[in-house]
C-alpha cells in the first residue's frame, strides 16, 4: 500500500510538471478492444483514490443494464505520456482495473483474469514471462480491396520504402512510453512488418501489447496509410501471427532451463510443452478468436497447425528455440498459432494455465517432430499421430465449450460472454453471401 501511495504521488508530481492536461483511461472489452475515456488533471487525484464510474452495459461483454455501475481504478504503475499528443496542455494515459461498486474485481474485466491466472503461477513460485512477435500490414486504405505500399518479402530493405520510417517513428514512440523493442523488419508478405518487443512479465506485455497495437496503427494514421492486425487480408500471401515465446522462472532461475538434457529442458519445460500441446484445441478459440483467424491456420501458408513440437523445424505447433551457451536465462517455449487480433490479457492466460497444467499432472512430453510436416503426406502424418487444429472458429469453439480448463482460467463471466459473441460473429459469417460465391455459381447455377 505504501508503494502505491509513492507511486500516486510520483504521477501527480509527473503530470504537473509535464504540463499534463488530460489523461486517457485504458481498458479492453472481452473481445480485447482497447476502450478509453479521458479525465482532466484537476481529476487526477480524486481518480487515483476513488476510480471513476461509468456505465459498463455500453462495453461488449462487460454489464447488463441492471447492473451496468462499474469502476475504472487507473494503475499508476502504467502511467506514461503520449509522446504524439501536443506540447502544451499534454495527454498521458494510465491502464485500469475494472472494479465492481464496492470495490471487488468486475468478473468482466479481462485484465482481471490474467492476474488471477498470474497469482495461481505466483502460488506455485513461478514468474510468467512473454515476449509476443506482432505481425501487421500497411495498406494505402482501410476501405476495398487492400492496396500494398511495397512488394517486399522477409528482412527485404526495398528503397523509398515508406514503411521504414513508419517502423523508425513507431519504435521511437514506444521507447518513448517506456517500452522495450528487440527489433523490426519486413516480413513475408508485401506490405507485413514485425517489430519484436523485449519479453517481460506477462501483464506487462499485454498492456504493451495494446499499446503497440495503438502506436502502430496512430503513426500509419499520421502518415496517411492504414495498419491493420487482421490475421488474414490478403489472398494468397502469408497472414500475420503472433508467435509468443514464454518462460517460467523460480526467482533470478529459468525453471525451463537443464544443463544436462539434450534440448537444455528440464522436466518443467517438458510438461509445459505437454500441457501446450494437450490443451490447444481448446484454447485457440481464445488465441484466434476471429472468423478470419483461420484464413491464416490453413496449410501451406507456413502456418502452425500441426499438433507438435520440434527444435529448429518451424513446420510445428510449439518450437523450442536452440540454447546459446551462457545463455540459460533465454531457455522458452513459442506458440506459434496465436494471431495478433487476440485479447491478449485472455490468450496469455489460457497458455499459462494450459503449461501449468501439464507441469501439475506431470503430462508426458511426446517425441519432437524434426521432419518438415509441410511436405509429409497424410499417411505419414496419421502414423506419427500429428493432429491438426480446428479448422474454423465454428469447431474452435466448440472445442472451448466443452473445456474446464478454460471455463476456469476465464471465469464464468468471461466465459458464456465471449463464446455467444463468437457464435454470433459465426452465424453471421456463415449466412453472408460472399463475392466468391457470386462470381463463381451465379452465372452457372
Amino acid at each position: 500500500m505504501e508503494n502505491n501511495d509513492k507511486m500516486k504521488e510520483y504521477v501527480l508530481k509527473k503530470a504537473h510538471d509535464a504540463g499534463i492536461k488530460f489523461i486517457r483511461f485504458w481498458f479492453t472489452d472481452v473481445q480485447g478492444i482497447l476502450k478509453s475515456f479521458a479525465i482532466t488533471v484537476e481529476e487526477l487525484e480524486n481518480a487515483l483514490s476513488e476510480g471513476m464510474g461509468f456505465d459498463g452495459s455500453s462495453i461488449e461483454g462487460f454489464s447488463r443494464i441492471e447492473e451496468s455501475d462499474v469502476i475504472a481504478m487507473p494503475d499508476p504503475s502504467t502511467f506514461q505520456i503520449l509522446p504524439w499528443g501536443p506540447k502544451e496542455n499534454g495527454v498521458a494515459r494510465m491502464f485500469c482495473d475494472i472494479l465492481e461498486p464496492d470495490g471487488t474485481s468486475f468478473k468482466g474485466d479481462p485484465r482481471w483474469v490474467l492476474k488471477r491466472a498470474l497469482k495461481k503461477a505466483r502460488d506455485l513460485g513461478y514468474t510468467f514471462y512473454v515476449g509476443p512477435e506482432l505481425e501487421y500490414f500497411y495498406f494505402k486504405t482501410d476501405t476495398g480491396e487492400p492496396q500494398i505500399l511495397d512488394r517486399g518479402g522477409y528482412f527485404d530493405l526495398t528503397t523509398l520504402d515508406v514503411a521504414t520510417e513508419l517502423r523508425r517513428n513507431t519504435i521511437l514512440y514506444m521507447e518513448a512510453m517506456g517500452i522495450g523493442v528487440e527489433y523490426s523488419h519486413h516480413e513475408v508478405a508485401p506490405s507485413q512488418h514485425e517489430i519484436d518487443l523485449r519479453y517481460t512479465d506477462a501483464l506487462t506485455m499485454a498492456d504493451n501489447s495494446m499499446t503497440y497495437r495503438l502506436v502502430v496503427k496512430e503513426v500509419a494514421t499520421r502518415n496517411g496509410v492504414y495498419a491493420t492486425f487482421m490475421p488474414k487480408p490478403l489472398f494468397g500471401e502469408n497472414g500475420s501471427g503472433m508467435h509468443t515465446h514464454q518462460s517460467l522462472f523460480r526467482g533470478d532461475r529459468n525453471a525451463f532451463y537443464d544443463i544436462n538434457d539434450p534440448y537444455h529442458l528440464s522436466q518443467e519445460g517438458k510438461h509445459y510443452i505437454a500441457g501446450i500441446l494437450k490443451h490447444c484445441k481448446e484454447i485457440v478459440a481464445v488465441t484466434n478468436q476471429w472468423v478470419n483467424s483461420y484464413k491464416r491456420l490453413v496449410p501451406g501458408y507456413e502456418a502452425p497447425v500441426y499438433i507438435s513440437w520440434a527444435r529448429r523445424n518451424r513446420s510445428t505447433l510449439v518450437r523450442v528455440p536452440m540454447y546459446k551457451p551462457g545463455k540459460e536465462s533465454s531457455t522458452r517455449v513459442e506458440f506459434r498459432c496465436p494471431d495478433p487480433a487476440c485479447n491478449p490479457y485472455l490468450a496469455f492466460s489460457v497458455m499459462l494455465a494450459a503449461g501449468l497444467k501439464g507441469i501439475e499432472d506431470k503430462y508426458e512430453l511426446p517425441a519432437p517432430v524434426e521432419e518438415n510436416i509441410f511436405e509429409m503426406d497424410p499417411a505419414r502424418m496419421n502414423e506419427k499421430g500429428i493432429e491438426t487444429l480446428p479448422d474454423n472458429l465454428y469447431e474452435a469453439v466448440r472445442y472451448m465449450e466443452n473445456s474446464e480448463l478454460v471455463r476456469e482460467t476465464l471465469g464464468d463471466h468471461i466465459f458464456h460472454k465471449f463464446i455467444d459473441n463468437k457464435k454470433i460473429e459465426w452465424d453471421r459469417y456463415r449466412t453472408h453471401v460472399s463475392k466468391y460465391e457470386l462470381d463463381t455459381y451465379l452465372a452457372i447455377l
